[in-house]
């Protein structure tokens, strides 16, 4: 690499992931829920809200989490996270641009907002820990973004500074942060494809 970008920043959930929201929906189905129900619990319920808050930077387990997602919607409590991310897939589109910048020379972190490790470990059941140079993980720092010091954190596990390095999430709220650093940064919506297009095209000209 002999210029500005030598570092990539992915989001998990909808970036390095299939979409987060055709997950939730196949679960509703899965679990019999009227539709809407698992994203009201989670986006609008004041408890589903302070427990996911609280399970992402640490202050709550997974399990406290399962139980009271669990109340909330009237289901089965055991293993819900894992139930709930059960159609969860890495997105091959996406995992392929990481490995091209990798073999470029690009430092490639994953930063997430945590969705516990204990007992189930999403990371792990899929494969990302062995594709980054560093994994920053909301429940382990006890901060989340957009926190703007999560994303400092992110920049010196890396070695490098903001200006240095591209940050991919599929959150807006998330980006502001990672820009007042100098990060440069692209909202992933639904579509990989475009994603890793213009990842190549950033990463082909640092690397040029």
């Amino acid at each position: 690499m002999s210029s500005s970008y030598r570092g990539l920043i992915l989001d998990f959930g909808g970036v390095l992931t299939t979409r987060m929201r055709l997950n939730g929906q196949a679960f509703e189905r899965s679990e019999g829920l009227t539709p809407g129900a698992y994203f009201h619990a989670l986006d609008e319920h004041p408890d589903g809200v302070r427990i996911y808050a609280d399970l992402e930077v640490g202050r709550a387990t997974q399990e406290e989490w399962n139980q009271v997602i669990g109340g909330i919607l009237g289901i089965d409590p055991t293993n819900l996270m894992q139930r709930a991310l059960a159609n969860l897939r890495p997105e091959p589109v996406i995992l392929a641009a990481v490995q091209r910048a990798r073999e470029a020379g690009v430092k490639v972190a994953m930063l997430s907002n945590s969705f516990g490790l204990e007992p189930y470990n999403p990371y792990e059941a899929l494969g990302m820990y062995d594709a980054f140079d560093a994994v920053i993980l909301s429940e382990v720092e006890k901060v989340r973004k957009p926190s703007p010091e999560i994303y400092r954190r992110t920049l010196e596990a890396l070695g490098l500074t903001g200006p240095e390095c591209v940050f991919v999430d599929d959150h807006a709220e998330n980006l502001p942060p990672a820009q007042a650093l100098g990060i440069r940064t692209i909202h992933h919506t639904t579509d990989p494809e475009a994603t890793a297009a213009q990842l190549d095209a950033l990463l082909a000209r640092a690397a040029a």
